[in-house]
């Protein structure tokens, strides 16, 4: 059940679609895979012909592979379905560039930096933000039941609900919580 208010009367006239599955590999790795589709309602038009309703304008994968560290092992993308067939597809070889980097702090911007601007895809990179968040709930109960107790748990001032100032720290990782200082001018 949708949680928003209920809308005035409208007409659907795009549908982008996302799916991210998680996977673990019989090597000891994980595969953390997404789609993303964009169908439209009506028949359009674009600067290179009739784009009919209900054919995916985007058909886009992006499968990245991580160990436990979250570091990625490979990258691959690939484009089903694009608006400009011969021109976009040209982007996914790209994304095996990301290989090396560690999901994490910094990995937001390293990204950019390697695929940024024209390097890239913007609906890849779109996909490749959700398919990174999504490789850390895949690996979260992996990682916590390996979880040393010495060690600041990954989580904690990744999110708002996990600001080390904030009531669930004080309560479950009581160790690592802080009082919130206030800020010095």
């Amino acid at each position: 059940m949708n949680p928003t208010s209920a809308p005035v009367t409208r007409t659907r006239l795009h549908t982008r679609e996302i799916r991210i599955e998680g996977f673990q590999r019989s090597d000891g790795l994980w595969d953390i895979e997404g789609r993303l589709s964009d169908v439209k309602d009506h028949d359009f038009r674009n600067v290179v012909g009739e784009m009919p309703a209900g054919k995916p304008i985007h058909d886009m994968w992006l499968r990245i592979t991580v160990d436990e560290h979250l570091a990625i092992h490979g990258v691959e993308a690939g484009m089903d379905a694009v608006p400009y067939r011969g021109h976009c597809e040209r982007a996914a070889p790209d994304y095996g560039t990301l290989a090396g980097l560690t999901i994490g702090a910094g990995f937001r911007k390293a990204a950019t930096d390697a695929l940024g601007g024209l390097r890239g895809c913007t609906h890849v990179t779109d996909l490749l933000w959700m398919v990174a968040t999504a490789a850390v709930q895949t690996l979260a109960p992996h990682r916590l039941a390996r979880w040393d107790p010495n060690q600041k748990p990954f989580q904690l001032d990744g999110c708002h609900a996990w600001d080390t100032s904030g009531p669930l720290v004080k309560k479950y990782y009581p160790r690592w919580y802080r009082e919130d200082m206030p800020e010095v001018l």
